[in-house]
């Protein structure tokens, strides 16, 4: 197996913002992968502190390393610069503050070729003051791409199969016309789907190879949260919609709008958790103004009866819907688990 992968190189891109103190840990665990055909695209975007001198540092202590620097663009445009310098067979991503374990490429490669398959992803493990533990099977599953998409717009919470591009290897064919979409945030949600669309197998390795760094204060991700989901995640969800429909997938946009209204009343919920009443409100003039459609999409087979009833109670009494599912989070949840 080892002469097999030795031909293939995988890129890795790297996005660096500001983040001096986590870097050198996650370009260690790139270097002492244990595959090694491997280049190492770090994108500097515009860093104030020093990251762009720790990139420096480690491209002359190792040729496998190549430093773009930039002004700022964003994490899409850092992952763009990235992917245009890229030679390698397949690509894949990580986030300058977190770190992977060092197996993941070459197991991730290996499952790739022993199933023909175009794109892997792993499971991940959240680290960090609030992580919560999670238990993982190790096992290898490979699915075709209409499965691979249903699991992962119906959030199958056995496959662990995100949006995130970082706990994924990409077959260059399958990402290489894709680009990110530059100032804006979770963008890895349409990067993610069209790369789908664009497979005929993935593989799914129900390991956790990737570190992923949870609140960091000043991450992208804990940045101007209200903005970032009227802005950029729901525009992006409803633009998923539209990509499954043109690539023929109809019953998976209806699925994909279901989980799209689904995911509106988490939002709520979460809204009003932070005391942010204002979005919660104009989430509530959203889904008012989406009712026919909502309604609609209820009507299906695959629509629970409770999804149904804590729809129409947001629709028509959303606080009360608010405190109903706060008095089940308090009581009902916790005497299940005795």
């Amino acid at each position: 197996m080892r002469e097999k992968q030795d031909g293939v190189l995988i890129s890795i891109i790297v996005a660096a913002y500001n983040i001096e103190e986590y870097l050198p840990r996650c370009l260690e665990s790139l270097l002492t992968q244990s595959y090694g055909n491997i280049e190492i695209i770090v994108v500097d975007d515009g860093s104030r502190d020093n990251t762009g001198l720790i990139c420096d540092q480690y491209a002359q202590k190792d040729k496998r390393v190549k430093v773009i620097h930039q002004k700022n663009q964003g994490l899409s445009g850092a992952r763009n610069s990235g992917l245009l310098k890229a030679e390698g067979d397949f690509i894949g991503y990580v986030d300058g503050d977190d770190w992977v374990e060092r197996d993941m490429y070459r197991d991730m490669l290996k499952a790739c070729q022993d199933s023909h398959a175009q794109m892997a992803v792993c499971a991940y493990r959240k680290t960090g003051p609030k992580a919560e533990g999670e238990s993982f099977s190790g096992k290898t599953h490979v699915l075709t791409r209409k499965e691979a998409l249903e699991i992962y717009i119906c959030d199958n919470r056995e496959y662990h199969i995100y949006n995130s591009v970082w706990s994924k290897l990409f077959c260059r064919e399958a990402v290489k016309d894709l680009k990110f979409p530059v100032g804006r945030k979770s963008e890895d949600i349409i990067y993610t789907t069209r790369a789908f669309l664009n497979i005929d197998t993935c593989v799914f390795l129900d390991t956790p190879y990737y570190n992923y760094l949870t609140d960091r204060e000043d991450s992208i991700m804990n940045q101007g949260l209200g903005e970032r989901r009227f802005k950029d995640e729901i525009p992006f969800w409803k633009e998923q919609l539209i990509y499954l429909e043109n690539a023929g997938e109809v019953e998976l946009a209806h699925k994909a709008a279901y989980q799209f209204y689904r995911r509106m009343l988490f939002y709520y919920v979460d809204f009003r958790d932070r005391k942010m009443k204002a979005a919660g409100r104009q989430l509530v003039r959203l889904l008012r103004k989406e009712k026919k459609e909502i309604n609609w999409i209820y009507r299906k087979d695959f629509v629970k009866t409770g999804d149904k009833v804590r729809m129409g109670m947001a629709l028509t009494w959303p606080f009360a819907y608010y405190q109903t599912v706060k008095f089940y989070e308090k009581y009902v949840i916790p005497l299940r688990h005795k």
